[in-house]
């Protein structure tokens, strides 16, 4: 099932070739992908750049990147939507082989942490600054040692920790996030 939310607009601007600003595009993002199948989050890719500092072009395109992918790419930056579905039994009794499957799924194989006594099943780290912000709804982050439920207007700023995503609240959650590829400064 893809998402119930409303469709959102992606505005790209850049320049005509006398170097005036104007809109190259105005439509839907058309990148989505339904994760997990039914019950699962649907990710609705908007943008990434592959370098910082980032390349201006004078009539950006979007980068045919193949599939889904979990991280930016190395020193680039990801945005995207998702659209979290309230979380059901089927979420809630996955293995860690099971959620490594799911994770596989999104490009981030490697990103699954799940195991035995995990706060939460689809517990996950990547090596991210990920900002995110909850645009309708409200949506629980789960951490190694504690929650909070986020609200509409909130914003959380993950900084490469160990988390998941919960929507026990009955409705669907509606995410925006902005992902910064990182480097630990220590191992963890």
């Amino acid at each position: 099932m893809e998402s119930l939310m409303l469709p959102f607009r992606r505005i790209v601007t850049g320049h005509d070739a006398d170097g005036q600003a104007i809109i190259t595009s105005n439509a839907p993002p058309t990148r989505t992908q339904l994760v997990g199948g039914p019950g699962g989050p649907t990710f609705i890719e908007v943008w990434h750049t592959s370098e910082t500092p980032a390349m201006i072009f004078d009539q950006p395109l979007e980068d045919s990147e193949k599939g889904l992918v979990l991280a930016p790419p190395q020193s680039g930056t990801r945005i995207r939507v998702i659209d979290f579905p309230p979380e059901g039994e089927e979420i809630r009794k996955l293995s860690g082989a099971d959620a490594a499957e799911k994770f596989k799924a999104m490009g981030g194989e490697h990103a699954s942490t799940s195991k035995a006594g995990a706060p939460h099943p689809l517990m996950h780290k990547t090596k991210t600054v990920d900002y995110g912000i909850v645009l309708e709804g409200e949506i629980t982050l789960v951490l190694d040692k504690g929650e909070t439920t986020i609200s509409q207007g909130d914003i959380v700023i993950q900084n490469g920790t160990n988390h998941a995503w919960a929507n026990r609240s009955g409705k669907l959650c509606r995410m925006a996030f902005v992902l910064i590829d990182g480097q630990f400064t220590k191992p963890i």
